[in-house]
């Protein structure tokens, strides 16, 4: 199962700043389960540093590139998400309206895959990994 959820993660990761095209609910969410894991690790490890009294400097500077590192690739499986379900990646801005704006990508992440071919490409339902 670990080795399935990271071809999915490393799947997403390859398509580093592609745009085009769509992206199934698996590649998705496994891409921003591993992410949060990873951020969430290095979070815990940056507070036991500083409470044991040490710098937790080059903790936090890891956290922050890898942070900058995976904007891109979030940003971009996210607009092949949002092609995925037959909506046009600009809805990616609508993050920028607080409260609403993160509830209505939720949405659109959770939807099931338009069936069949849409204006973005073939549906990538059942492909392999």
């Amino acid at each position: 199962m670990g080795v399935i959820i990271m071809n999915w993660y490393f799947r997403a990761l390859g398509k580093y700043a592609t745009f085009a095209g769509r992206a199934p609910r698996k590649e998705y969410w496994y891409f921003g389960l591993i992410n949060a894991a990873i951020l969430t690790g290095l979070a815990i490890a940056i507070s036991m540093t500083a409470s044991a009294g040490h710098s937790p400097l080059a903790l936090t500077v890891v956290y922050a590139v890898f942070a900058l590192l995976i904007l891109v690739p979030s940003i971009s499986v996210l607009v092949r998400r949002l092609h995925d379900t037959d909506h046009s990646g600009w809805w990616f801005w609508i993050s920028l309206l607080p409260g609403i704006g993160g509830l209505v990508l939720l949405v659109f992440a959770v939807l099931d895959s338009s069936p069949g071919n849409n204006q973005y490409g073939p549906s990538p339902k059942n492909m392999a990994v």
